[in-house]
């Protein structure tokens, strides 16, 4: 069983390392050929969907392969809150079948209405809140997508995010202990450092339920300081609050040693959204790469 789990783990990045979705002024200049080339360069198996990407499979699919890396997921933008579970279903179409072509089983899902992490004048403090009524409505309708999604093939690992509205372990909590099975979670260890919360004490308390996972570290005064001024999210990210594994305050062995302890089978994706322009991306993602590899290693998911 040992050998089986050790053969499923791959070690996957994000482009946000090179170019931000939310803020496209930082790496803007770059070219996808330079993620993909530098993120193979510094070891890594697979990488997510940027906006670089082109979003046709036709298209994507030989460029992937020019560069022998592989199409780890991709994030998806839900508003199930406002969407019926039909609308959802339909709008997400291009992106599950884009996914599927490419040979990604697991959705980055997040649910993004009235979210305001892409608001430089919006302090965190303003993120929306769901009521009881919309929770109780929102969990039976991401379990009713997800038992689509699972039909086709395909994993929903939802995302909680700062400045949305699933941001705190409370709320992950609460959405876990409330969904079907079919709902599965996207740890993301920076952003549950950021809302206050403890990484491994939600990898233990959900350790089944994780299907995807984000590794970024957090530099602890510039989160500090960012919380007190109760900054927006990309000023907080411009000032380098994360950056990668092992560059932080994040222990990610004994968050892996937990992983090992429920066979975890699927990626494992450094993710750290800084300014390329300061923090120069080939090296901080083979720092990252050489941390995630050494700690992976120490806790017996990969040989």
């Amino acid at each position: 069983m040992s050998d089986l789990i050790m053969n499923k783990i791959k070690i996957g990045i994000n482009p946000l390392t090179w170019t931000n979705d939310d803020l496209p002024s930082l790496g803007a200049d770059t070219p996808l050929s330079v993620c993909l080339s530098e993120a193979k360069l510094a070891g890594f198996a697979g990488i997510e969907l940027g906006n670089k990407f082109p979003r046709q499979a036709d298209v994507l699919g030989p460029i992937l392969e020019e560069h022998k890396i592989e199409l780890v997921s991709g994030w998806y933008s839900a508003k199930l809150m406002e969407r019926s579970v039909d609308d959802e279903i339909e709008a997400l179409q291009d992106h599950l079948n884009l996914l599927k072509a490419l040979g990604s089983n697991v959705m980055v899902f997040a649910e993004v209405t009235h979210c305001i992490h892409g608001d430089q004048a919006a302090p965190l403090s303003q993120r929306p809140k769901m009521t009881q009524a919309q929770w109780q409505e929102y969990v039976g309708k991401i379990t009713q997508v997800a038992d689509y999604l699972a039909e086709q093939g395909v994993k929903l690992a939802y995302h909680h995010h700062m400045g949305t509205v699933i941001e705190t372990a409370d709320e992950v909590d609460f959405l876990m202990e409330n969904t079907g099975k079919n709902v599965g979670l996207l740890l993301d260890t920076g952003h549950i450092t950021f809302a206050g919360g403890d990484a491994l004490a939600m990898a233990k308390k959900h350790a089944e339920r994780i299907v995807h996972v984000h590794c970024k570290d957090i530099r602890p005064n510039v989160l500090k300081d960012n919380l007190n001024r109760d900054s927006a999210f990309l000023n907080a990210v411009l000032e380098g609050v994360y950056t990668v594994p092992g560059d932080g305050s994040i222990d990610y062995l004994p968050i892996f040693e937990t992983l090992k302890t429920v066979g975890y089978q699927g990626w494992i994706v450094l993710e750290a959204e800084q300014d390329p322009a300061i923090a120069h991306p080939l090296t901080y993602a083979t720092k990252g790469y050489e941390y995630l590899e050494t700690n992976l290693k120490a806790a017996g998911l990969i040989a």
